[in-house]
């Protein structure tokens, strides 16, 4: 499967141009909040990387979703992104990680508000 820009639908043509690694939840072992960019077209968007290894040994599980964001919003997340030194490393206690690592009552990551109405889009097909 290729990254698909949902602008121009040109395969391979999304790249992670900025991520923050995101402590495990109740549901996901890894969680990756992400800023991805078409080498095509350009267009720029948010995406989340969520995988699961829970179950069996050969199982895996994973769901990478992208969303259309306003330029502003957009912006204030890479600049959000900018301030923390260690954005790989999940432990990390800043207070970036902090705000978008946040959780609810059963232990579920909240994507950020930005992202909660937005229009999402598959990032592979």
């Amino acid at each position: 499967m290729a990254f698909e820009c949902p602008e121009c639908t040109a395969h391979r043509s999304l790249r992670i141009t900025a991520r923050i690694e995101l402590p495990p939840d109740s549901r996901s072992d890894e969680i990756t909040l992400q800023i991805v960019k078409c080498a095509r077209c350009g267009f720029a968007g948010v995406a989340v990387y969520e995988e699961s290894r829970r179950g069996a040994l050969d199982s895996e599980s994973f769901d990478h979703r992208g969303y259309r964001v306003g330029q502003a919003e957009l912006a204030a997340l890479r600049h959000t992104l900018r301030q923390c030194r260690q954005p790989g490393n999940r432990r990390c206690d800043c207070a970036v990680h902090r705000a978008l690592g946040q959780r609810d009552i059963g232990g579920r990551w909240l994507e950020p508000e930005a992202l909660r109405w937005e229009e999402s889009f598959a990032m592979q097909r």
